[in-house]
């Protein structure tokens, strides 16, 4: 199956919720939350495309590189790429139900293992929704739980239960604080404080990942608070109309945390010159969204493979022709 064959499919079994635009931008969907778009008039949303466009990229071909290698080790496993998949969700409210709840867990966590890569898993209203995640790494034995904000004691039960799933690391979608669907369905979410952080990755054993980090100073706290990652993302723009795009705030916060935390950015990825630029402002690893989904919809496990592989591979050639033979060589030399 062609990746051009994998969106075709998507595109007819997401008809009214995603258009799989040619140049996914979030335009044609601003406002359409629940569904793909961005919230309001979906300027989050197009600000992650806009401020990856506003970088380019440095050509260089005088070097001895042939063969960039595109592995990173995290959390004590080597990935052959640093392309990983995003918590995504709503199976029934985003997609319209294209795909089972079950089987996009599936998709997301066996298509990124076939890719060598890592999916995370998500949270929601309906509580299978946490539960398809959890399913799909006990059965293929790799993924990372990402929970709602919700209560203190929820929040406890569900971290034990991704320490008994076998998860690699787990994590808190502290972007999700603020949407409403969790709370008209009587799942109230919201901030967490410093100190409810601190004692939640005090209390795993496992890495512990704070997704949602927009701020230098934010991130700083994440590196008191001990966590082992965070995520810079605005939530795919579906949470807070007006914030700047996620390359826009990643270099100040790499300049405060860099080397004292892992870094993951999570926003307006579509291809692997996109993650070679995130690598570049100083990014460890990348997650992605939409063309994950449009993967699992438009050919389960296999077009989720596909669209790792093929982002992985834009990378690897991104990386021959700047003269990266590895991904710590990818630094701002890159960028023009």
């Amino acid at each position: 199956m062609m990746a051009a064959e994998i969106k075709e499919r998507a595109r007819e079994k997401l008809k009214g919720y995603c258009r799989v635009c040619p140049q996914c931008d979030g335009r044609a969907c601003a406002g359409e939350v629940p569904g793909m778009g961005g919230i309001l008039s979906g300027s989050s949303f197009q600000n992650n495309v806009d401020a990856l466009a506003m970088y380019h990229i440095n050509m260089r071909t005088i070097h001895q590189v042939e063969n960039p290698d595109t592995s990173l080790k995290l959390f004590g496993r080597v990935f052959a790429t640093p392309v990983f998949i995003a918590p995504l969700t709503g199976a029934s409210y985003n997609l319209g139900g294209a795909l089972s709840e079950q089987d996009l867990a599936s998709a997301f966590v066996e298509g990124a293992l076939l890719a060598g890569s890592c999916a995370f898993t998500g949270d929601g209203a309906e509580t299978e929704i946490y539960a398809a995640g959890l399913e799909a790494i006990k059965r293929f034995h790799c993924g990372i739980p990402i929970i709602k904000p919700r209560e203190m004691k929820m929040l406890a039960e569900r971290i034990a239960q991704a320490e008994a799933a076998g998860a690699l690391a787990v994590g808190i979608d502290l972007d999700g604080a603020g949407l409403v669907t969790m709370a008209l369905k009587g799942h109230p979410v919201g901030p967490k404080s410093f100190y409810q952080l601190r004692d939640l990755a005090a209390r795993t054993p496992l890495p512990f990942i704070l997704k949602g980090i927009m701020t230098a100073q934010e991130a700083e706290m994440a590196v008191e608070i001990g966590a082992a990652a965070i995520v810079v993302s605005n939530h795919g723009g579906r949470v807070l109309d007006g914030t700047p795009g996620v390359a826009e705030v990643l270099p100040e916060i790499v300049e405060r945390v860099r080397g004292e935390i892992f870094i993951f950015a999570d926003g307006g990825v579509r291809n692997g010159i996109d993650v070679l630029k995130m690598l570049a402002l100083g990014a460890n690893a990348v997650l992605i969204g939409r063309p994950a989904i449009w993967g699992a919809v438009g050919g389960g496990s296999e077009g989720v493979r596909q669209m790792v592989a093929a982002m992985t591979e834009q990378l690897r050639h991104g990386m021959l022709m700047t003269g990266c033979v590895n991904l710590k060589a990818v630094d701002y030399h890159v960028i023009y």
